[in-house]
């Protein structure tokens, strides 16, 4: 496990992400078909999962963050919530947390950016959402408001190696009612954490596969580069570019021809 303390959007913490899966995006990569159709047979990986999957691969050649998540406004104001859910939280429990930015496994292929550790086995995963039927569902069913959350939490634990989160929805707008702040607790599942696993060892398999694809040598038209030197005519279509001659045609012959002498006289 390595532990990072770079912000959490800073332009460290975006490079430490650099060809990671990470843990906002689990649901994501391990989601699959639930029936055969035009798109691949149950059990395939999703069209989502897909598109990830080459996110990641050209993100590790390029070594540039590529993902290009439009920043929300609802997104911004979580993050400059966060902080004060993270005092409340303090405050109402008595327990400290350490701040953290971001937890890598040792092969750095999958992330987690963690919002804190509690104690020396706990985290805690805070949520400031805007939307109110977000709100209302998590006091209207309390014992679901995790279910949203819980390939990220359940990924949190699995790389931090931690025994529980604590769910924390923050929303200073309902402090009226006494209800700016909900926690949650989600003990460690290791069947729940096992099943993640084989799904994103298996989802890193299909990068694997597209990096082999972009490594490979190959010519401009995707051909291998062992093929024969000349190139096929459809290549030169596919990259509109005219196809030579099969043979050069020839300049046609000069010949000299010679003039009487009388009209130079």
């Amino acid at each position: 496990m390595i532990v990072l303390d770079h912000p959490q959007g800073s332009d460290g913490w975006l490079r430490a992400r650099i060809g990671a899966c990470t843990a906002s995006r689990f649901s994501d990569a391990r989601a699959k078909l639930t029936r055969a159709s035009k798109n691949g047979n149950a059990g395939d990986p999703t069209g989502d999962a897909i598109k990830y999957a080459w996110l990641i691969a050209i993100e590790t050649i390029a070594q540039e963050p590529l993902d290009d998540t439009f920043v929300t406004y609802a997104m911004r104001r979580g993050r400059d919530l966060e902080p004060q859910a993270r005092r409340s939280y303090e405050v109402r429990t008595g327990a400290m947390i350490e701040e953290v930015s971001l937890i890598l496994t040792d092969d750095g292929r999958f992330g987690y950016s963690s919002d804190g550790f509690r104690d020396d086995d706990g985290l805690i995963e805070i949520k400031c959402p805007l939307a109110c039927d977000k709100l209302g569902a998590v006091w209207s069913n309390p014992d679901e408001a995790h279910l949203e959350y819980i390939d990220q939490i359940n990924g949190g634990l699995w790389i931090s190696g931690r025994k529980y989160c604590d769910l924390v929805v923050y929303c200073p707008w309902l402090a009226p009612v006494g209800k700016d702040l909900f926690v949650k607790r989600i003990h460690r599942n290791e069947e729940a954490i096992q099943a993640l696993e084989t799904d994103l060892v298996a989802f890193m398999r299909m990068v694997d596969g597209f990096l082999a694809v972009l490594r490979r040598p190959a010519k401009m038209s995707g051909r291998p580069k062992d093929e024969s030197a000349a190139p096929a005519a459809d290549d030169m279509a596919q990259l509109d570019i005219a196809p030579p001659p099969a043979q050069p045609i020839p300049a046609p012959a000069v010949g000299l021809v010679e003039l009487p002498a009388s009209i130079f006289n």
